[in-house]
């Protein structure tokens, strides 16, 4: 399985940009070590000998991490991260770095440094693949690998799943150890699967999460069974839908979509309900970049500031907003999230979950970009503002022919809730992911 997928990127990769460094002949390696553990009756279980791309965030013992920068190029990592060790305990072989926003900060997916992957579900025109996860979506949806990991800050992971078509989460905080991933805004940071189906996002997560003695946030954290119940359907679910007045900015063909996904979920026995948020998108946004630029500005300060800066200037600006948030704004910003957390929970009182698009549009050419605007993060940040757990699922082309998706969104540690539910819109709602008309 690794020579198949090392030679579609072999062929594919110098055009869709997805990886940033592929270890070609370790990959060859580890997959020889686990056919033969195989062949002996000791395969490690259902992911025993499955490719893995891996977001240029997390590091690999002995190769460079560079987070979408040039300004980390050529310091190599001297661990591996908790993540991607235990998956490749679970016998995963990983097939090398995906591209990344720099530094993990930005929804569209660019990297006017290293490059933009290309989304394939348009071979003739450079569209945008959503970000921060680019690569990693990108090698999934062009079948460079069959999963991938990601990091979800603000959307990170269901912007790229949404614009690619794919199966992305956004796991809880505190499920899957962050040691050894480059921070961006820890507050909000999350590793989460990218995948061709819900039962393979469950089957990562089933492998990688656990306790991290280098994240705090795992301490404490429930130990999860992510395929237990999967198969249970919807019926019967209180599902809330995010309420018209917020989707007035969505793009007329998803918002067709979307409502025919609440249709999907009517019928499938679910109790449908308006859900109207307790304060208005755009409050979200603005408390979460905010706290986004503080946390940012901490980890990244002396590369943005360095004069001259490698770092993209759209990138620096980002981040420099943090320097002017002084230590009694930083935490009126986590107070504020605390209230927000509580607000959110009466709002969920009388619901299981509720859904949304995952993106107000579809994917633009590249070359329509506003670095200074940020659409695709409308229905994201809120959803890592709140400390809250979402399943990207495809659900069907738009008329210009790219994907859409729908987040479902579920109380923290309720991951496995969003699984069950996505589980049923693929298998009975016909909501799967489709092959990408990129041709090598």
């Amino acid at each position: 399985m690794a020579d198949r997928h090392l030679e579609r990127i072999a062929r594919s990769n110098d055009r869709l940009h997805a990886f940033a460094r592929v270890f070609a002949e370790p990959a060859r390696a580890a997959a020889e070590t686990s056919d033969r553990l195989r062949s002996a009756g000791r395969a490690l279980g259902p992911l025993h000998g499955v490719p893995l791309g891996v977001k240029d965030l997390f590091h690999y013992a002995g190769y460079p991490t560079e987070g979408g920068s040039k300004a980390l190029a050529g310091i190599i990592s001297t661990e591996t991260a908790s993540a991607v060790a235990r998956l490749e305990a679970a016998g995963m072989v990983v097939l090398g770095k995906t591209h990344t926003v720099e530094f993990a900060f930005g929804g569209w997916g660019t990297n006017d440094s290293l490059g933009t992957p290309w989304n394939p579900w348009d071979g003739m025109r450079h569209r945008v693949p959503g970000g921060s996860s680019s690569g990693s979506a990108v090698a999934v949806a062009a079948d460079l690998a069959p999963a991938a990991l990601g990091t979800d800050t603000g959307g990170s992971v269901r912007i790229p799943a949404g614009l690619c078509g794919l199966v992305g989460l956004k796991s809880s905080r505190g499920l899957v150890g962050r040691g050894g991933v480059l921070p961006l805004c820890p507050t909000h940071d999350t590793v989460g699967p990218l995948t061709r189906s819900v039962r393979d996002a469950a089957l990562l997560m089933q492998a990688m999460a656990g306790p991290d003695p280098q994240d705090a946030a795992t301490d404490g954290a429930p130990a999860l069974n992510y395929l237990d119940g999967i198969e249970r359907g919807a019926a019967g679910l209180r599902i809330g839908y995010l309420h018209p007045d917020d989707l007035q900015e969505t793009d007329p063909a998803v918002r067709g979509l979307f409502d025919r996904a609440l249709g999907a979920l009517a019928d499938l026995g679910c109790l449908l309900t308006p859900l109207r948020l307790p304060r208005p998108l755009d409050a979200y946004m603005t408390l979460a970049g905010s706290l986004m630029s503080a946390e940012s500005y901490r980890h990244l300060a002396s590369y943005v500031d360095a004069e001259p800066s490698l770092v993209q200037s759209s990138i620096r600006e980002r981040v420099q907003r943090g320097r002017w948030i002084s230590a009694s704004q930083y935490m009126a910003l986590l107070d504020a999230r605390t209230a927000a957390q509580r607000d959110i929970a009466e709002a969920m009182d009388r619901i299981d979950a509720f859904v949304a698009p995952t993106c107000p549009i579809t994917a633009i050419p590249v070359d329509e970009v506003d670095e200074d605007k940020t659409p695709l993060s409308a229905y994201g940040r809120f959803v890592n503002f709140l400390d809250l757990a979402a399943l990207s699922i495809p659900i069907g082309l738009a008329p210009d022919g790219l994907p859409a998706g729908l987040q479902i969104i579920v109380r923290r540690f309720d991951d496995p809730l969003a699984l069950r539910i996505g589980r049923a819109l693929e298998r009975d709602a016909g909501f799967v992911v489709r092959p990408a008309p990129w041709k090598d």
